[in-house]
C-alpha cells in the first residue's frame, strides 16, 4: 500500500487515500472482533486512549500506517523552461 501512495501522491488524490484508509480500519476492525470475539466495547477499550482518540493498530512492531496523513506533493507549473521540439522557442 506504502508504494501505491507514494506512486500517487503526485496526483488529487487526499479523497481516495481516506476512503482506503477507512476501508482498511474497518476490515482489520472486523477481523479482530471475529478472531478475539471482542464486541465494541472491547474494541473501544483496546484501541482508543481515554480521551477518544483512537490509538493506530499495531502488532509485532508493524504498524498500520494513516496513508491520508501523506502529504499531497503537487508538480510545479514551469511554463516554457522545459524545451519542446514541437513549439519554437520565444526569444
Amino acid at each position: 500500500m506504502q508504494g501505491w501512495v507514494h506512486y500517487f501522491r503526485r496526483a488529487v488524490a487526499k479523497h481516495v487515500f481516506r476512503k482506503v484508509d477507512d476501508l482498511v480500519w474497518t476490515r482489520l476492525v472486523r477481523l479482530l472482533r471475529a478472531r478475539h470475539r471482542w464486541n465494541w466495547r472491547d474494541i473501544r477499550r483496546r484501541l482508543a486512549m481515554p480521551t477518544g482518540r483512537w490509538l493506530p493498530i499495531a502488532a509485532d512492531g508493524i504498524e498500520v500506517r494513516r496513508i491520508s496523513a501523506i502529504p499531497i506533493i503537487r508538480y510545479r507549473y514551469r511554463g516554457n523552461k522545459i524545451p519542446n521540439p514541437w513549439v519554437p522557442e520565444t526569444v
